[in-house]
C-alpha cells in the first residue's frame, strides 16, 4: 500500500480505546479495510499502541490481531491478499460442517422417537405436544468452529505474540454470551483472562444455527452480539479519553425508486436471506443507536468517534464474501469508503481528534490514486500435467523419425 509518511507518536498523552463489532467474515473484511484507510489518514495514531482493545465475535479476531502487535497492513495480508505464509488465514475454515455435532444429534433421534410415542400414547399428551421433544435432535450449528480455534491459536503462539490474555501489555476484553443465563461474558477480564485468547474468539463468533455454543469451564457461550453490538461500555468504565468505534453491518436504504434506477433490486426478491438479514441488521443497529446515546450521556468527557457503512451502499450489503476476487473488492471498497467518509466528516473530526493529538492527513485522504491493494495482475497459465507434456514429446520425436521399413514375415 503506498501510504505517506506519517508520525507514530501523539502529540499528546490520552487513553484510547478501539472496539469493534461483529460481522461475520463480511465484517472482519470492512473492518480490516477501514482500518487501513484510518491508519493511512489519521497522523499521530498507533494502532498496535491502544490503551484497550474490545471485540464482539467478528471483530475480536482483529481486536486480538491488534493487541498482538499485528498491524492493519499485516492484518490484510492474512485475512485478505492471502499472501502464503505463516499468517494466513483461509476463510475456507469456516466452512467445514460441524460432523461431531450432526452425528451426536442424530443418534438421538431414536431414543427421542420412543419418548415422543410414550408420551403420545400412554402419557396421553397432543401428537404435537410429544413430538416437540424431536427438537432436541436438531443441531446447535451446522458448521465446525474448532477449527477458529487452533488456527488463531497456532497465529498466536508465532514469537513474539501470546494466546493468553495476561501477557498481553495492553487490555484486551472479548465478548461472549453466557447461552443459559444471557449475561456478557468478559474474556480478558479479571476472572476471565485464564481462557486462551483463541477459545475466546470462537466462543464470541458462535452464531447459534450457524456454529455450536463453545463449551468452557463447563458453560456454554454463543456470539457476543446478542446482548450488545460493540459493549464499549467495558473500556469507559476504565476511563477513556478517545474511543473509537467501528461496525460493519448497517441496514440497506434505498430510495423508492432506486430498484429502478439503478438496476438495485428489492431486497423481496433476494428471498428469505435478503430479508433476513436487513432484519438482523436493523435489529443491531437501532440498539447501537440507542447505545451510543446513553454513553454520550454517562460518559460526556468521551470523545467518541463511530466508524461505518453508509447505508445507501448497495455493493456492500449484497457482497459475497467467500468469493476470494470478492473479498479483495470489497476491502478495496471499504479502504476507499472510510477515506469518503473522513473528507466529508473533516469539519466535525478535526478539533474533536486534534484533542488528542492526532490530526487528518489531507494528502492521504484526498490522494486519488492511493489504494488498499494493488490490482490483480493476469492470471499465470496452469503448469502442464507431466504426464501430457511426455506423451507430446513423444508424439513430435515420432514424427521426426524417419519410417522404418516393415520386415518382411519370415
Amino acid at each position: 500500500m503506498n501510504t505517506p509518511r506519517r508520525s507514530a507518536t501523539r502529540k499528546a498523552p490520552t487513553r484510547l480505546a478501539l472496539a469493534l463489532a461483529g460481522g461475520g467474515p463480511l465484517g472482519a473484511i470492512y473492518e480490516i479495510g477501514a482500518l487501513c484507510a484510518l491508519d493511512a489518514c489519521l497522523d499521530g495514531l498507533d494502532f498496535n499502541r491502544f490503551d484497550h482493545y474490545i471485540g464482539v465475535s467478528a471483530g475480536g479476531f482483529i481486536a486480538a490481531g491488534l493487541a498482538n502487535g499485528l498491524t492493519p497492513a499485516e492484518l490484510r495480508d492474512a485475512f485478505i491478499d492471502d499472501r502464503p505464509g505463516p499468517d494466513s488465514f483461509d476463510p475456507s475454515w469456516l466452512l467445514m460442517p460441524a460432523w461431531g455435532e450432526l452425528a451426536g444429534r442424530a443418534a438421538r433421534v431414536p431414543g427421542l422417537t420412543v419418548s415422543a410415542l410414550q408420551a403420545w400414547l400412554w402419557q396421553g399428551k397432543s401428537f404435537t405436544s410429544a413430538f416437540e421433544r424431536l427438537g432436541a435432535a436438531l443441531p446447535t450449528g451446522v458448521l465446525d468452529n474448532e477449527a477458529i480455534h487452533r488456527q488463531i491459536e497456532r497465529l498466536f503462539s508465532l514469537p513474539g505474540r501470546t494466546n493468553d490474555f495476561r501477557q498481553l501489555a495492553t487490555k484486551l476484553t472479548l465478548v461472549a454470551t453466557q447461552l443459559d443465563s444471557g449475561e456478557a461474558a468478559p474474556f480478558g477480564r479479571p476472572g476471565w483472562d485464564h481462557v486462551p485468547i483463541s477459545r475466546a474468539i470462537q466462543a464470541s463468533a458462535a452464531l447459534p444455527g450457524l456454529f455450536p455454543p463453545v463449551c468452557i469451564d463447563g458453560q456454554h457461550y454463543v456470539d457476543g452480539a446478542l446482548k450488545k453490538t460493540v459493549h464499549a461500555s467495558v473500556a469507559l468504565e476504565d476511563g477513556i479519553d478517545l474511543l473509537i468505534c467501528l461496525n460493519p453491518l448497517v441496514p440497506f436504504r434505498a430510495a423508492p425508486d432506486a430498484p429502478r434506477q439503478r438496476g438495485i433490486p428489492a431486497l423481496v426478491e433476494g428471498g428469505l436471506p435478503a430479508v433476513m438479514s436487513q432484519t438482523f441488521r436493523s435489529m443491531i443497529h437501532s440498539r447501537l443507536a440507542l447505545g451510543f446515546k446513553h454513553y454520550e450521556r454517562t460518559w460526556p468527557d468521551t470523545d467518541i468517534v463511530l466508524i461505518e457503512p453508509d447505508q445507501r451502499d448497495a455493493e456492500l450489503f449484497f457482497a459475497n464474501t467467500f468469493s476470494y476476487s470478492q473479498r479483495r473488492e470489497m476491502a478495496e471498497h471499504a479502504f476507499q469508503q472510510t477515506r469518503q467518509l473522513l473528507r466529508q466528516r473533516a469539519g466535525a473530526l478535526t478539533p474533536r481528534l486534534a484533542r488528542h493529538g492526532i490530526a487528518l492527513n489531507r494528502d492521504a485522504i484526498s490522494d486519488p490514486d492511493l489504494r488498499l491493494l494493488p490490482p490483480l495482475g493476469p492470471r499465470r497459465p496452469a503448469a502442464p500435467d507431466p504426464v501430457a507434456r511426455l506423451q507430446q514429446v513423444l508424439d513430435r520425436l515420432q514424427a521426426a523419425l524417419p519410417a522404418t521399413p516393415a520386415r518382411p514375415a519370415p
